[in-house]
Formats: C-alpha cells, sequence, structure tokens
C-alpha cells in the first residue's frame, strides 16, 4: 500500500495548546526500573503511574520495526554486531532482558506493533523517537507511516527524530499525527525549522536549557520538553522555567505522573 504524499498547512496553535501531555513520561518505557526498550519496561511504566512512555524505534535489515536505542546489540542484548544487519526472526532469538538483571532474562526485542499493542492495553500514550539508519530515512518513514495507518486502534502518539529529514516526512506520510524535533540545545533558527517541519513540540537535552530560552519557544506556542532528568530538584528547576514535560528514567518516583497534566 503506497501512503500519500500530503501538504498540511501550519497547525493550529489553540488545538496544540489542548493536547494534554503530562508532566513526566517514562523514559524507554521505564529504564531504571526494567530493561529499555522493551515491554516489561512499559509494563512497569503503567504499574507505577506513568500515563506516558517514550521509546525508540529502528528498521532491522528486513524492514521491520522494533524497539532498540542503540546501533549496536552489544549494551543491551546478548547479540553482537549492528541492528540493522539483523533480520527480525535473528533479533527475536536474543536476550534483552538479562543484562539488566535475572528478572528479566528471556526478555525479547518487541515489534512496534507489539509494543503500541501494549501501550494500548495499558492506556498509555506514546512519544515514538525514530532513529533511522543512514540513507534509510524513507523506508523507515514510510514503514513507521504504515504501521500507524493500519493499526486497529493506536494509543495516542507523539512522534520525534533529531533526523530533520525524518521529521519533514512524517509532516506529509502523516500529518495528522504530532511531530517534535529533538535537539541537544535550541539551535538559534529554531523558529523557521519548528514552522517548515510543522512540530507542536521541541524536546532539548536539560543540561543547555535556560529560562529565557524556554519562555521564548512556549510563548509561540510550542511545547518544550526535556530530557533525561531523574533528580526531583532539577524536575522541579525545570518547571520553573516554564518547560512542560521531562522524560525519566523512573516516572512515578519524584511526583505522581497521572495527577500532574499540562
Amino acid at each position: 500500500m503506497l501512503l500519500k504524499f500530503i501538504q498540511t498547512s501550519w497547525f493550529d496553535n489553540e488545538k496544540n495548546l489542548a493536547f494534554r501531555l503530562p508532566k513526566f513520561i517514562g523514559h524507554r518505557g521505564a529504564a531504571g526500573y526494567a530493561p529499555e526498550n522493551t515491554l516489561a519496561s512499559i509494563h512497569k511504566a503503567a504499574r507505577i503511574g506513568a500515563s506516558w512512555v517514550e521509546f525508540d524505534v529502528q528498521l532491522t535489515y528486513d524492514s521491520e520495526l522494533v524497539l532498540f536505542h542503540d546501533n549496536s546489540l552489544d549494551r543491551t542484548t546478548n547479540g553482537k554486531g549492528l541492528l540493522a544487519g539483523q533480520c527480525l526472526k535473528s533479533l527475536k532469538e536474543l536476550d534483552a532482558g538479562s543484562w539488566f538483571g535475572s528478572d528479566f532474562t528471556g526478555e525479547t526485542v518487541p515489534t512496534l506493533n507489539q509494543a503500541l499493542s501494549t501501550a494500548g492495553e495499558l492506556d498509555l500514550g506514546c512519544n515514538v523517537e525514530i532513529k533511522s539508519s543512514f540513507g534509510r530515512e524513507r523506508e523507515t518513514v514510510r514503514a513507521f507511516a504504515r504501521t500507524i495507518v493500519n493499526f486497529p486502534k493506536s494509543p495516542t502518539i507523539l512522534v520525534s527524530s533529531f533526523c530533520h529529514e525524518t521529521v519533514q516526512m512524517l509532516k506529509h506520510y502523516l500529518p495528522e499525527v504530532r511531530r517534535a524535533l529533538i535537539v541537544h540545545e535550541i539551535p538559534a533558527n529554531w523558529q523557521s525549522l519548528i514552522k517548515r517541519m510543522q512540530c507542536s513540540s521541541l524536546h532539548v537535552s536539560e543540561e543547555s536549557l535556560d529560562q529565557s530560552q524556554v519562555q521564548m519557544v512556549q510563548s509561540t506556542g510550542i511545547r518544550v520538553l526535556a530530557f533525561t532528568i531523574n533528580d526531583r530538584k532539577r524536575a522541579e528547576n525545570l518547571f520553573a522555567m516554564g518547560v512542560s514535560s521531562i522524560f525519566t528514567d523512573f516516572p512515578g518516583k519524584i511526583f505522581s505522573p497521572r495527577t500532574m497534566a499540562v
């Protein structure tokens, strides 16, 4: 099935501000409590009160989408080599949990379909970060769009990426799905980038933020989300600056996420 290439207008700020996000979003599920980017981590986030989770998505050699952060398999599985060089069948044979703890031995690398189904069952919103292999950006976005379009009942989704090309293509293939650009620090041309890609939020590394930057961006109707914060005092400082939401490995540890929506 070919996806339509659609041009859309600049988003409605009022409608964007009505889109609700919690103060806290579980990073890679609940990466402080369970192996990152696994179904166990998503389940753990829900059990401790998170209403949203973030996870990373990559394309396998045989063009399947799976949850995985690194380029290499070495850190979070018992496999070796590059994820992009592996087919889904081979990945499913790996142990993606025992590196974190013996209680998670046998945890597998989930597909995007599995993660969305699990999130839907648990009533979780999802921030899906797309990590495109160089040269496979369009293939990755098209695979992601096909999954979302064909999914029976997709949970609420915000899709993000560091890759400008990826976010730009998402605008055309999935115009109704909210998008975010991820940056290590707010660039001087942030406004033109956000407008061109029609993003609803900017996701920024927390150490680079200051109050004037946050207020400048949020005054335009664009939310600022910060990553990755596991310290209560730092979280409080960021919220005082005006940051809308933070990504944390420990959702529920500092505050109750479900009671702190924007």
